[in-house]
């Protein structure tokens, strides 16, 4: 993660955060309210609470003027200073930070970071729903046990009053006293076994209990020690992958030099740049984002290993030089994109459309720069998704142009698009 605002890339916006994380978003801009430079105007009164009242009365507010993109970057200007050696490593603390201070993946962290509290949350409901289960079934058998007891209160009642009766019997009739008695200590025993059975079905209601009791208590505990087990596990994640990449580099470059292999020279697209040149045009590949990248992070594209630039020739020229000549436009270009090549030591090609013309013209092409037009009857948007597709997953390549659609495909066949002002911004710079 980023230690400083950036603008970034689009992104969600803070209502679509998970709610955990817009709170940690809500604390992190009251901590540093006071020091945010032109509050508007209903955040003064804000910044005036006490640090732990400004997140609780001034939530509304906050997230409001956190709407403000400009209002936004100042926030994260604080932010960074105050966090840049303490991270935090929860997920709604990675997704609030990602969110504030925009650096170049924040999209993909407050995704993981959303989908990380999710499953938090889902592991949690599940464990939750599975201990009311075994509450609910505890309540059951206390319930069964109680009503048990009753019964049995009701029988005991029962024969003791079975027994009065007898013993009042006794006395009324003594020729039937021997009878009676017998008969008496009959029922008594079948009470006494009835009794005895009652307090055995007790005893196991009372078992039954303590070990659902016990279930609960465990059910409790490996909550508990999943959550931390989860944390470990994540820890030891990004530990191993770190440990894995390294590994692999170093394999790499031990292969490289035990195999004494030569420096990589040409690139995939030279075949189809070859073939259209023998049919009477050369090819090039571009991408376009209209209204995405900058100049700035267009200049960092160029610079990374091996990248690879495809310009929709025509597209950048009409934008930048619509008055002027097709020639004057092609060779103002060619012009411009001459000293971006020497600095940055991309591999540059600018595809020129010529579907309509069965001629070429003749141009003046800068070192380190190639120059195509495309064969008759096919556009240059064409070829530029041809190039494209015959460069190797991985790879650095750039499409400069505003058509939205070559923008799209280039996009989705892994090529970086950006939009011909971004380009022409880059030019402008380097003049």
């Amino acid at each position: 993660m980023s230690t400083g605002p950036t603008s970034g890339s689009a992104g969600p916006a803070l209502d679509a955060l998970p709610a955990a994380a817009r709170s940690r978003v809500v604390t992190l801009t009251a901590d540093v309210l006071p020091a945010v430079v032109r509050l508007p105007p209903a955040l003064r009164r804000v910044a005036e609470f006490a640090p732990v009242r400004r997140a609780r009365l001034g939530a509304g507010a906050i997230t409001a003027a956190l709407a403000d993109e400009e209002f936004r970057e100042r926030v994260a200007t604080q932010v960074a200073a105050r966090t840049s050696t303490d991270r935090d490593d929860d997920a709604a603390g990675r997704a609030a930070l990602a969110w504030l201070l925009r650096p170049e993946d924040w999209g993909a962290v407050v995704e993981e970071a959303a989908a990380e509290l999710a499953e938090r949350d889902d592991a949690a409901e599940r464990d939750e729903a599975e201990a009311a289960r075994l509450r609910q079934r505890l309540e059951q058998v206390e319930q069964t046990l109680r009503e048990v007891r009753a019964a049995h209160k009701v029988q005991v009642d029962e024969y003791k009053a079975e027994v009065s009766t007898l013993r009042r019997k006794l006395g009324e009739a003594r020729a039937a006293e021997r009878s009676a008695r017998e008969q008496a200590e009959t029922v008594a025993r079948g009470a006494d076994e009835r009794r005895a059975e009652a307090e055995t079905a007790s005893a196991a209601q009372d078992k039954e209990i303590r070990r659902l009791r016990g279930q609960v208590e465990r059910a409790e505990a490996e909550v508990s020690a999943g959550r931390r087990a989860a944390r470990a596990e994540r820890d030891e994640g990004s530990l191993r992958a770190r440990m894995l990449l390294d590994t692999v580099l170093e394999a790499a470059a031990g292969l490289q030099r035990e195999l004494a292999l030569p420096p990589v020279s040409g690139a995939p697209g030279e075949r189809i740049e070859r073939e259209l040149a023998e049919a009477g045009a050369p090819t090039a590949g571009s991408t376009a984002v209209p209204g995405g990248a900058t100049p700035t992070v267009l200049e960092q594209y160029l610079t990374l290993p091996r990248a690879r630039l495809l310009v929709d020739g025509y597209n950048v020229s009409k934008t930048a030089w619509p008055e002027s000549s097709l020639e004057a436009q092609r060779t103002r270009l060619l012009g411009a994109l001459a000293p971006l090549v020497a600095r940055t030591g991309v591999e540059a090609t600018v595809v020129f459309d010529a579907a309509s013309s069965a001629t070429r013209p003749v141009v003046r092409v800068p070192r380190g720069v190639k120059v195509l037009f495309s064969p008759e009857g096919v556009i240059a948007d064409d070829v530029l998704r041809e190039l494209v597709a015959a460069e190797p997953p991985g790879r650095m390549v750039v499409v400069v142009s505003s058509d939205r659609a070559v923008a799209t495909d280039v996009a989705r066949a892994g090529a970086r698009a950006v939009a011909s002002e971004a380009l022409l911004g880059l030019l402008a710079r380097s003049s």
